[in-house]
């Protein structure tokens, strides 16, 4: 392809095409080849040279910004970075432009704060922050679109930077419309490097496609320092806040919200939050002790195993992998003799939360168990544990921790691999098994 030539670029794998295709040759997505303009051609100087420096990092360059928000500053890492560049994304409507504003609001009692957007009227920011109560703070609002604009206006010691959303800034470099892969990567860029030259935090809106994913090439996530999804189930209070990449601290912290009247409030105890609706003496409920980055949660595990009508038996799964309850079928089938091929199953993990470490094979085989025969597991019982293809039950990280969370919470009994380290406790009676065929056992089966 010749240069300055249009080309067409696939924003799965980033495979360039002369002409558009309806699915990329080198990984198979359909709709993924999109337009690429390349950019006016300039020509800039080489500069005097690059400054180098020692791995050692200042203080500045150490010392993090709270923002008021204990959650959202927990999935961050303990608070904002200087100079770092943040990406949220959410489904329209789950409460990005709330959050942000309410910790835009929070920053600008000490800090300078603005907050652009380029979605939304100035009336309709101020009637939001009408309804927050953050009407009487010092953040500086304006909308536009241009990104050439939007940099020229900012003064350099701006703190913090808000812009809603990136994919409606656009630049005249660029003969695209806003929003295209060419418009996103370059505003980006911008924004990215006033960042670093400016040593402010930025945060950017991001849209998502109807697969869930940040709308845009893939390369946004690469370019950013932090990328969030702000998660929600359908009618429901709460809000998950799950960070994906992090350059400044774990990439497995979970921030929990529930959307009030006045805004977002972090959730302090997530685990009473998913066990308050729990029915006693219920067969197929067991309380799983799971990891989220550094902190234990206790969520429920429902399974039903109810007769089947269809040749080819159900497979319903919420929150969970469906690959791997096919996986625990197939060993306790295999194992214990114990068969599901008569019966449709439907799992689903109580309150919204979705469960990714393999900890939980063994609460959902404790939640299939109790309901295929019927009997009901107590409900000051909770279970870890991995299972694996021989039948054996494996041991998991942390345990120390989750047998911890469970005895705060008034749990007496605690199921877990034979194999797992864990401090001994007088307060809470410890269950070992070391097999599948161990756990069947305790069901009778």
């Amino acid at each position: 392809m010749a240069k300055g030539e249009k080309g067409f670029y696939c924003s799965e794998c980033g495979t360039r095409y002369p002409k558009w295709l309806g699915r990329c040759e080198d990984c198979g997505q359909w709709n993924s080849v999109v337009e690429d303009v390349p950019a006016r051609e300039k020509h800039f100087s080489t500069g005097s040279g690059l400054d180098f420096q020692s791995l050692r990092a200042s203080k500045e360059q150490l010392d993090r910004k709270l923002s008021g928000l204990e959650e959202f500053d927990r999935v961050l890492g303990g608070g904002l970075v200087a100079g770092s560049v943040v990406l949220i994304g959410g489904d329209p409507g789950i409460g990005k432009s709330t959050l942000l504003l309410q910790v835009s609001a929070a920053l600008s009692q000490n800090s300078t704060c603005v907050y652009i957007s380029g979605e939304e009227s100035p009336d309709q920011i101020c009637l939001r922050a009408s309804r927050l109560e953050v009407d009487g703070t010092n953040v500086k609002l304006a909308c536009g679109t241009n990104i050439d604009t939007v940099l020229s206006s900012l003064s350099v010691d701006v703190n913090f930077l808000i812009v809603d959303s990136i994919q409606t800034l656009q630049s005249f470099e660029v003969e695209s419309v806003p929003g295209s892969v060419s418009q996103v990567r370059t505003c980006a860029y911008k924004l990215i490097n006033f960042a670093k030259t400016t040593n402010t935090a930025v945060f950017l809106i991001g849209h998502v496609t109807k697969d869930g994913a940040i709308a845009g090439p893939r390369i946004l996530e690469h370019m950013v320092d932090t990328v969030l999804y702000f998660e929600g189930e359908g009618g429901s209070c709460y809000r998950i806040l799950r960070a994906i990449k992090n350059r400044y601290g774990p990439c497995d912290e979970l921030g929990i919200f529930e959307m009030r009247q006045n805004g977002l409030a972090g959730v302090s105890n997530p685990s009473v939050l998913f066990l308050t609706q729990r029915n006693e003496n219920v067969p197929g409920s067991v309380v799983f002790c799971g990891m989220e980055g550094s902190r234990p949660i206790m969520v429920e595990v429902q399974a039903l195993a109810s007769k089947s009508y269809f040749p080819s038996p159900r497979r319903t799964v919420i929150g969970w992998d469906l690959n791997r309850l096919f996986m625990v079928l197939a060993v306790m089938e295999a194992r214990c003799k114990v068969t599901f091929s008569d019966r449709d199953v439907y799992l689903c993990i109580a309150g919204g939360l979705r469960i990714g470490e393999p900890a939980c094979d063994l609460a959902v085989a404790m939640s299939l168990l109790s309901s295929r025969s019927g009997k009901t597991v107590s409900m000051g019982t909770c279970a870890f544990g991995e299972i694996g293809l021989t039948g054996e039950v494996r041991s998991v990280p942390r345990a120390s921790d989750r047998i911890k969370e469970a005895t705060k919470l008034g749990f007496k009994k605690i199921v877990l691999p034979s194999n797992c380290r864990a401090d001994n406790r007088a307060d809470i009676k410890v269950e070992t098994v070391g097999t599948i065929m161990e756990l069947a056992a305790l069901f009778g089966i």
